[in-house]
């Protein structure tokens, strides 16, 4: 074993090799309970999805949970590259995160914008969550030479931001403003707010097919180029565009 003075020499040129072995167990360990949390999170999606009330906000978590199927995929990837298990770890954050979301389904009225701003928020939570931990697993793939895991974790890194700037884009589309104009505790819904759209019978409210301009077959990912429109609340959005803003909801 090397003693103390060799340790330290050996840390500032670079060739510790106890760092690197204690690094390469706390990487692994970071890409196993991230690929837990995308798995959680792509239930979760589909949960949010169900309980949206426009098109725009559900065909949005559903085109990011394809998103994060894929990413999942990615992880398999980085697992291959680094000759290790795949497995999954655990992560308290995601758990708690997902209940949040619940909550919010539990507290505001189906059918309400006030429901879909909530659920945009509880969603950024969620990628704050996973853009702090890909930023990391990035740093540690590129500290320790993993060129090509630290490429496929800078594509989730990159995808992941993109995501939360469309979420704030389309709450600032036309959801905060309408939710904020909803009357009662939490968004009790207004008829004459909704026109044009119909009640399915879960309970969930969507623009009806004439005026539904954000459809499921577009991608998510791309720039806006589009504006709020009248009574019926659809966000029109061409493919693959860039939608600016950082700031959450």
């Amino acid at each position: 074993m090397a003693t103390f003075g060799e340790r330290i020499a050996n840390f500032f040129s670079g060739n510790d090799t106890e760092t690197q072995e204690g690094l390469h167990g706390l990487f692994v360990t970071e890409l196993r309970n991230i690929y837990y949390a995308e798995k959680q999170a792509v239930d979760a999606l589909g949960e949010q999805a169900d309980a949206a009330t426009t098109d725009e906000v559900r065909n949005a978590f559903l085109q990011h949970q394809q998103e994060s199927r894929n990413q999942i995929a990615r992880l398999e990837q980085v697992f291959q590259s680094l000759n290790v298990d795949v497995e999954e770890g655990s992560c308290a954050a995601i758990d708690g995160l997902a209940e949040d979301a619940r909550m919010v389904v539990s507290n505001t009225h189906s059918g309400s914008l006030t429901r879909d701003a909530g659920l945009i928020m509880a969603a950024q939570k969620v990628e704050h969550h996973e853009i702090a931990s890909y930023g990391s697993v990035v740093t540690l793939a590129q500290i320790m030479g993993h060129s090509q895991a630290a490429q496929l974790l800078q594509e989730t890194l990159d995808e992941e931001k993109n995501t939360d700037k469309k979420l704030t884009q389309l709450a600032e589309s036309f959801i905060n403003d309408r939710a904020n104009s909803e009357s009662g505790d939490m968004g009790s819904p207004d008829r004459d707010q909704y026109s044009g759209s119909v009640v399915n019978p879960d309970g969930t409210r969507y623009s009806d097919s004439s005026s539904q301009t954000y459809q499921s077959g577009e991608s998510y990912s791309g720039t806006q180029s589009g504006s709020s429109t009248g009574s019926t609340g659809t966000y029109r959005s061409g493919n693959d565009a860039t939608l600016g803003g950082t700031m959450g909801i």
